[in-house]
C-alpha cells in the first residue's frame, strides 16, 4: 500500500560500509567541485549547475531505465550479493553450516541453471493452468482464488498481514486489490496510453501462444476487456494514497453482503485464520465491482484473465522465451529499457524479494559494524532533536495541536542499519534443480509467516524492510522511521567528510523520513500508529492551505519537453514534496546547530565553497538521475514520487537559506516570490 511505506528514493540493494574509506575517488573526496557546471548560475538553475556535466558524461546503460547516485550504488551492491550468493551456492552442496545460508545459496543455483529451467518449459505451471481450465462457474473461480491465495499467489487481490488503524496494538488479516498488469487504470482508457494498450495485447496474445493456446487472439481481447472492468473498479494513484481507503473492518458475515457471490468464511479458514476473524476488505468499492464481475462475466472470460496472469507471474521463472516475452512488454514497450539484465541480476532479485533478511544478515556481516550502526543512530538523534525544536517553533500551530505533535514526535521507532533479531528460516525445505518449484514454496513459506502474525500484538521492533535496500523509510502503521545499513555510505554519508556534505545527504534523508509522520497521510496517526484526528479545525485549515500551494506549486511542472501537456501530479505526489521541504528545512537547522558549537568549521570554506553552499550541493547532488521518457511516463502516472530534477529545484525555491546562501536575487529563476513559498514544517 503507497502510503504505508514512504521511499526516500525507489532505488534498492546497495552495498556500503559506514565510515570507511573506498578505493573509489568518489569516496575519498565528498565533493568534487570539478563536476560543477560554472556555465550555468546556482540561482538560475541550481539542478544544471550541480549535476549536469556528471548527466552529460554518464549516459543511461542499455539495461537500466535511469541512472543515478542509486543507480551507481546498486550495481555495486549486486556485485558484493553477487559474491554472496555465488558463496552460498557453493557451500549449499554440503548439508551442514548455515542452514539459511544453505537454503539461499540453493534458490540461487536453481535460479542460475538455466539448462534445467529450459528443460522444465512449461512443466512447471501446468497444474494451475490446468485447474483454471477446470473452472465452469463464480463459485469455482471463488474456490480457485481462495486456493491461490493460501498458497501465497495473489490473483485480482492480495492479502496479508497489517496493523488495525484503530487500535495499532494488534495485527489484522487485510485484502487490497492486485488486479492490474497496467500501472494505473488510465492506461486502460485514455487515448494517450493506446500504444501501451496495444503493445500490452500483443504481449498477452504472445504468452498465449507459447502456453499453446489454440485461439490467443480471442483470449488476449477477453482477458483484456475483463481487466478494464476491473480497472474501473479500481482507484487512481492519488486516492489510493489515501489512509481512509486502506483500510475498512468487517467480519465474514458483513463482507458476504459487499460479495454475496464470494463468501469470505472459507477464504479465512484457507488462509489458517478463525472464520470469525476481523479482517481489512478495503477499498470496499474495488470488491463491491469484483464480485459483480464474478457473477456476470463468462467463465471461459475469467479463464482467459487468470490464464494471462498465471502466465504473466511465472514468466521470470521459465524458459527463456518465456523471459524474453516478459522482458519485452514490461521492459522494452512500457519502461523503454533496452537490454534485460543478466541472469545473475534478476536471480539476486528473486532471493531478495523472497528471502531479503537471509541475504541481509550476510550482506550486514561484511558491510556494517555494531559501532557503525551506533554512530548513525547518534546522527539520527541529533536530525529528531531539530524536528522537535522546529514543531516547538512553528508560529501557525496552536498549543493544542502542538503538544500532541510533539507526543507523536516522542513516540517515533527509529530503526538503523539492520534488526536486532533475525527471521528464523526453520522448515524451509529447496531444491537446488527447481527454480520455479522454489519460488512457490518460499511464496507459501512467507504468506504463513505472515498469517501466523495474525490476531498477534503488534511488534513495533520487527523490520518491513530489507538491511541491504539504499533508501529510508517511514511506517504510520508502528511511527517507525527505517534507516538500511546501505543508504548509510557516500554519498549520503563520508566519515571524513565536513558537517555540511554529511547533513545535506544523510541529514536530508533523515529529515524527510521523520517529516513523513507529518505529512498529509501521516498526520492523520498518532504516535502509537492508530488513525485518529488530533487536529484542531483551524490548524487542519491552516495545514491544508499550505499543502494546497505546495500542490498548486507541483501541478506547474511539466517534466518532458516532448510532452507539454503530462504534468507532475501535486496531489500524488504532495507526502514526497513536503518530506523534501521538511527534511532540507531540519537537516540544515541541525547543521546550524553543529556549527553554533564549532565556530571554527562554521568559518571553514572548501573548495571555495561556505559550509552551508556545501550543504546545497549535497542535497542536489543525492538527487542527481536521469529517466527514459517511457519510465518518466510511468513515473509521472502512478509514483508518489516527483522527478529527480523537480525534487531538487521544487525543494529549493521555497527555502530562503538557500538563497541566502548564493545570494539569489528577486527575479532569479530559483527563487520563488516570497509571498509563494511554501512553510509547512
Amino acid at each position: 500500500m503507497p502510503f504505508l511505506r514512504h521511499p526516500f528514493s525507489t532505488f534498492a540493494f546497495v552495498a556500503g560500509v559506514l565510515f570507511a574509506a573506498s578505493a573509489s575517488a568518489a569516496e575519498t573526496r565528498p565533493f568534487d567541485t570539478a563536476e560543477l557546471d560554472h556555465a550555468v548560475m546556482p540561482c538560475t538553475d541550481f539542478d544544471r549547475f550541480v549535476n549536469a556535466r556528471w548527466l552529460a558524461s554518464h549516459p543511461i546503460p542499455a539495461d537500466e531505465v535511469r541512472w543515478g547516485v542509486f543507480d551507481q550504488l546498486t550495481l555495486e551492491s549486486l556485485r558484493v550479493q553477487h559474491d554472496i550468493a555465488e558463496q552460498a551456492a557453493g557451500a549449499a552442496k554440503r548439508a551442514d553450516g548455515d542452514a539459511s545460508r544453505r537454503q539461499l545459496g540453493l534458490l540461487y543455483r536453481s535460479g542460475m541453471d538455466a539448462a534445467a529451467i529450459e528443460r522444465a518449459g512449461l512443466t512447471p505451471l501446468r497444474p494451475v493452468l490446468d485447474a483454471i481450465v477446470r473452472l465452469k462457474t463464480p463459485a469455482d473461480t471463488a474456490a480457485f482464488l481462495t486456493r491461490a491465495a493460501a498458497e501465497g499467489q495473489s490473483f485480482v487481490f492480495a492479502f496479508d498481514v497489517q496493523g488495525d488503524f484503530r487500535d495499532a496494538r494488534r495485527q489484522l488479516g487485510a485484502a487490497s486489490p492486485a488486479a492490474l498488469g497496467l500501472p494505473n487504470r488510465d492506461y486502460y482508457t485514455e487515448a494517450r496510453y493506446a500504444g501501451e494498450r496495444k503493445a500490452y495485447r500483443a504481449y498477452m496474445i504472445r504468452l498465449f501462444r507459447l502456453a499453446g493456446d489454440a485461439t490467443p487472439e480471442q483470449a488476449a481481447d477477453a482477458a483484456l476487456a475483463l481487466e478494464a472492468a476491473l480497472a474501473k473498479a479500481t482507484l487512481s494513484p492519488t486516492e489510493a494514497r489515501q489512509p481512509a481507503n486502506q483500510f475498512h473492518a468487517l467480519r465474514a458475515d458483513e463482507a458476504d453482503r459487499l460479495t454475496p457471490h464470494f463468501h469470505w468464511a472459507p477464504f479465512l479458514a484457507a488462509q489458517g485464520l478463525s472464520a470469525q476473524a476481523e479482517f481489512s476488505l478495503a477499498p470496499p468499492a474495488f470488491f463491491a465491482g469484483f464480485d459483480r464481475l464474478l457473477a456476470s462475466a463468462p467463465p471461459a472470460q475469467w479463464q482467459a484473465y487468470l490464464r494471462f496472469h498465471a502466465l504473466d507471474d511465472a514468466a521470470p521463472y521459465l524458459a527463456q522465451a518465456f523471459q524474453d516475452a516478459a522482458f519485452d512488454f514490461h521492459g522494452r514497450a512500457l519502461t523503454g529499457q533496452q537490454h534485460d539484465k543478466p541472469r545473475w541480476q534478476r536471480v539476486l532479485g528473486t532471493v531478495n524479494a523472497s528471502m531479503g533478511e537471509a541475504m541481509g544478515r550476510l550482506y550486514v556481516t561484511r558491510t556494517f559494524s555494531p559501532e557503525a550502526k551506533q554512530r548513525a543512530q547518534t546522527l539520527v538523534t541529533r536530525l529528531l532533536a531539530a524536528l522537535k525544536t522546529r514543531i516547538e517553533a512553528l508560529d501557525w500551530m496552536s498549543e493544542a495541536t502542538r503538544a500532541r505533535a510533539l507526543a507523536k514526535w516522542q513516540a517515533f521507532v527509529p530503526k538503523v542499519g539492520y534488526p536486532d533479531h533475525w527471521r528464523d528460516w526453520s522448515g524451509l525445505d529447496l531444491s537446488a534443480t527447481d527454480y520455479y518449484a522454489n519460488v512457490r514454496a518460499l511464496a507459501r513459506y512467507n504468506h504463513r509467516e505472515a498469517m501466523a502474525r495474525v490476531g498477534k500484538p503488534t511488534d513495533r521492533t520487527r523490520w518491513s524492510v530489507l538491511p541491504q535496500t539504499v533508501d529510508a523509510f517511514y511506517r504510520a502503521q508502528d511511527n517507525s522511521i527505517t534507516f538500511p545499513a546501505a543508504i548509510l555510505q557516500p554519498p549520503f554519508f563520508y566519515a571524513d567528510g565536513d558537517d555540511a556534505i554529511n547533513y545535506g545527504g544523510i541529514g536530508a534523508a533523515i529529515g524527510h523520513e521523520a517529516t513523513h509522520g507529518f505529512d498529509d497521510a501521516g498526520r492523520q496517526f498518532d504516535g502509537q500508529g492508530n488513525q485518529t484526528d488530533w487536529w484542531t479545525p483551524e490548524d487542519n485549515a491552516g495545514f491544508n492551505a499550505r499543502a494546497d500551494a505546495l500542490v498548486r506549486q507541483f501541478d506547474a511542472y511539466a517534466p518532458l519537453a516532448g510532452h507539454p501537456d503530462v504534468h507532475i501530479n501535486g496531489r500524488l505526489t504532495l507526502g514526497e514534496n513536503i518530506a523534501d521541504l521538511g527534511g532540507v528545512h531540519i537537516a540544515y537547522d541541525a547543521l546550524q546547530s553543529a556549527l553554533k558549537a564549532n565556530p571554527a568549521e562554521a568559518r571553514r570554506q572548501i573548495d571555495g565553497y561556505t559550509q552551508d553552499q556545501r550543504f546545497f550541493l549535497a542535497f542536489a547532488r543525492i538527487w542527481r538521475a536521469r529517466m527514459r521518457e517511457q519510465q518518466t511516463l510511468v513515473y509521472l502516472s502512478s509514483n508518489p514520487h516527483a522527478p529527480p530534477r523537480e525534487r531538487i529545484i521544487g525543494t529549493l525555491g521555497n527555502v530562503p537559506a538557500f538563497a541566502q546562501a548564493f545570494q539569489c536575487k528577486t527575479g532569479d529563476a530559483m527563487l520563488r516570490p516570497a509571498g509563494e513559498q511554501v512553510r509547512i514544517w
